[in-house]
């Protein structure tokens, strides 16, 4: 997964372009290493799905 594909989906999902992002196991640690390192982490939600896989949406409040 490259950063700036990542990067842009987590722009998209803050501007509303998009309101969730699933992501597969395999990519999810890959997919967090640059989410963690946003200021607004805290506004991301990911939901656990069975398998392991991941969807992610944006909160206007962050979570705490």
């Amino acid at each position: 997964m490259q950063e700036q594909y990542v990067i842009d989906i987590l722009e998209k999902l803050k501007s509303g372009e998009i309101s969730e992002y699933y992501v597969k196991k395999e990519d999810f640690m890959e997919f967090r290493q640059f989410l963690v390192k946003r200021d607004d982490f805290k506004h991301f939600r990911g939901i656990g799905q069975r398998g392991g896989d991941v969807l992610f949406q944006y909160l206007e409040e962050p979570r705490s």
